[in-house]
């Protein structure tokens, strides 16, 4: 007998300890897409994350002697806050295993809210079986965080709250997404959807390379990947729930699966909508809304995703800035190949017109032609394909590196070396490095007042989005013009500095 999961909702102690979020719409988002999105906002929970819904109401239902003996869990991440600050609540013992990797911050995190840390392992497995051996000798209560009905009812009661928020005045809900690891969040929230409102999909997001609630549903059973990939850790699950797969093969109308540049340009769309910045698990079933109502040519649908965590590590958040415009396909990033003569620089500029180019690089390579590493806004892939073309049609042989993994994460940060042919005939190379406003033009304004007599023989911008862009330039100047290109920079207006004995220029590009 399965249980009757809108009374275990309904019922679901998860007040004391958690808060109702609210339900926001995200407007430059909405317009953007065409269609209504709301934020179910689980981020905004003092833990930052749904999970201690699930923790505390599976806590709460023990039996005194079990309190008294106390909970153990194995997580890294946001379970392990919730079953923390949910024993607390009730004065219970809570052993958290985690495994020797966890990040400092989230190992004090747990221990600020009353956990006793184990470090043990170097995996979420070897931590989790260590958990097992534990509750077995001390006689604790595992926690799961996701195949348990307490936990999964637990999370129900975000799908409670968004019926009773979002209201039919508005519009029918079409579809409500939620991220997918275990599967406890979209097997709860299904579940009790499903019962009062079968018309509303309920859509599961994962990610391409953790997808194992895709698998196990289309092979009719539990699937094991063999490795998952961590960037969304919340969700970086192997095997799905027992009792999760059962919810989700009943009552789940689909699951989409959107990559990490979908990720990084969601974390960024709700950060412009709402100021939050939300963890790779957190902003999945926004990428999986934006994804699905894309494939699906929704229009005017009024759609609901749940932002479901913010414990984001801040060494991230550089790496997720240089995806987000490649997730939402506003960046375009070519290998192009110029003429080394006087001019090409400006024509090839020229062909760029007003958009703004977010990065480039380039370093002498042979006395006939020049490689050039440059980055483009766009508004979308047609317009970078049709770039492309436009280049390549007025003799600029052009290689799309858009989606080239290798280009984007390392070729990108290497465009350079020594280059043995730029000081010969008397002319050394100088180098510059310029700072200057950053605003639409400055770059072009820079390269068209330079004489078009001296060789760039090297250059490297990046738009990092800050007041002033940086720029390192190399530049062969005949000995007798130095008085004019000192005019040059007086002229120029911005400020520089000669760094031709810099020593790390010297060493790996002089």
């Amino acid at each position: 007998m399965h249980p009757d999961y809108l009374e275990k909702v309904l019922n679901a102690q998860v007040y004391d300890v958690a808060v109702e979020t609210p339900l926001e719409r995200a407007a430059n988002l909405s317009a953007r897409i065409g269609n209504t999105l709301c934020l179910k906002r689980e981020d905004m929970q003092s833990v930052f994350s749904f999970k201690l819904r699930g923790a505390y109401n599976k806590i709460a239902s023990l039996s005194a002697e079990k309190l008294k003996r106390g909970v153990i869990c194995a997580s890294a991440g946001n379970h392990a806050q919730g079953v923390a600050l949910s024993a607390a609540q009730v004065g219970c013992r809570a052993v958290i295993v985690m495994p020797v990797s966890t990040p400092d911050i989230k190992v004090e995190a747990v221990r600020q809210r009353g956990g006793e840390v184990v470090l043990f392992g170097d995996s979420f497995d070897e931590a989790c079986a260590h958990a097992l051996e534990l509750e077995k000798r001390e006689k604790l209560t595992f926690v799961h965080p996701f195949d348990d009905p307490e936990v999964i009812a637990g999370q129900g009661t975000v799908g409670m709250e968004i019926l009773r928020q979002h209201s039919r005045h508005n519009g029918p809900i079409h579809a409500v997404f939620c991220a997918v690891g275990g599967g406890g969040l979209v097997a709860g929230v299904a579940a009790y959807i499903k019962r009062l409102r079968p018309e509303i999909k309920v859509i599961g997001v994962e990610t391409f390379d953790a997808d194992a609630m895709k698998r196990s549903l289309a092979a009719g059973q539990r699937v094991r990947l063999d490795q998952v990939g961590l960037f969304a850790d919340g969700t970086a699950v192997k095997l799905v729930g027992e009792e999760t797969f059962r919810l989700c093969r009943e009552h789940l109308d689909d699951i989409v699966l959107v990559n990490t540049d979908a990720i990084c340009a969601a974390i960024k769309d709700v950060f412009e909508d709402t100021r939050s910045i939300l963890e790779p698990a957190g902003a999945l079933a926004v990428a999986g809304a934006k994804e699905y109502a894309r494939q699906h040519r929704l229009k005017d649908k009024n759609l609901i995703a749940v932002t479901s965590g913010a414990n984001m590590n801040f060494d991230r958040l550089r790496f997720v800035c240089e995806r987000a415009e490649f997730g939402e396909q506003r960046e375009a990033v070519f290998a192009v190949t110029l003429p080394e003569k006087p001019g090409a620089y400006k024509k090839f500029l020229s062909l760029l017109g007003q958009r703004n180019i977010t990065e480039f690089n380039y370093r002498y390579h042979t006395g006939a032609e020049a490689h050039v590493f440059v980055g483009v806004q766009v508004a979308n892939r047609k317009e970078s394909l049709k770039l492309a073309e436009g280049l390549e049609k007025h003799g600029y042989p052009t290689l799309d590196l858009t989606d080239d993994e290798i280009a984007k994460n390392h070729v990108r940060h290497m465009v350079g070396g020594h280059a043995p042919e730029v000081c010969k005939d008397g002319m050394h190379e100088l180098i510059y490095r310029f700072e200057f406003p950053e605003r639409p033009g400055a770059l072009m304004n820079f390269l068209t007042q330079m004489s078009a007599g001296w060789n760039i023989s090297l250059f490297h911008y990046r738009n990092h989005g800050a007041d002033y862009g940086k720029v390192l330039v190399g530049m062969q100047v005949p000995p007798d013009e130095m008085d004019e290109f000192r005019s040059f920079l007086t002229k120029l207006g911005y400020a520089y500095r000669d760094e031709s004995q810099n020593p790390a220029y010297r060493l790996f590009l002089g």
